[in-house]
């Protein structure tokens, strides 16, 4: 069985169709209008090695804030919906991304606790084309608290924003990959709970 899901959403802000696919190989279909976000979210799922199609249409002319927040509430209930109810994944995973001077490291606890620790400080305010990188707190924090998951992100070195804000995406979507794939070993529910 395919851990795939579908999410709509529609605001008087934003329209939004989310589709994703857990085992999938890292395609990626992407449309924000947000050049740079798009860039990113292709990042995203290739490194996750998920197969991902995002299209919004949102109010752009007032700025990109409801855009990137609400992909991520969208992105966060389609991967809690393909998780299912968790059975048989790893749960934990973690990884270290550089982009040359950059390197951020992401843990993921798939708990459905969500909670973000967030310490991935820009010493500057910059767009990068159109896309603002005070944003990416708003992205990870909206996907997280749909999805479920604890997630800590930890810039370790970094001085280009460019390199910062990619290589935190590529550290999520590595250890997203290994946190969600399936271990034989594992019978049920990875908790000693019995759900998560």
């Amino acid at each position: 069985m395919r851990r795939a899901a579908e999410r709509n959403r529609r605001t008087r802000e934003t329209t939004i169709r989310v589709r994703l696919d857990l085992d999938g190989r890292g395609t990626a279909m992407i449309r924000t209008g947000i050049g740079f976000f798009d860039h990113m979210l292709e990042a995203l799922a290739r490194h996750a090695l998920l197969d991902l199609e995002v299209e919004c249409t949102g109010d752009l002319q007032v700025d990109g804030h409801h855009t990137v927040e609400d992909v991520g509430i969208v992105l966060g209930q389609a991967l809690a919906a393909a998780l299912g109810d968790r059975a048989g994944i790893r749960r934990y995973a973690d990884a270290t991304v550089p982009l040359d001077e950059a390197l951020v490291r992401a843990v993921i606890d798939i708990s459905g606790r969500p909670y973000l620790d967030y310490h991935v400080e820009i010493a500057k305010w910059q767009m990068l084309g159109d896309y603002d990188v005070f944003l990416t707190p708003e992205f990870f924090r909206a996907l997280v608290h749909n999805a479920g998951l604890t997630v800590h992100l930890d810039l370790i070195r970094g001085a280009n924003p460019h390199h910062i804000v990619e290589a935190t995406f590529k550290a999520f979507a590595r250890a997203l990959d290994l946190a969600a794939s399936l271990d034989g070993r594992v019978s049920g529910v990875p908790s000693t709970k019995g759900v998560l």
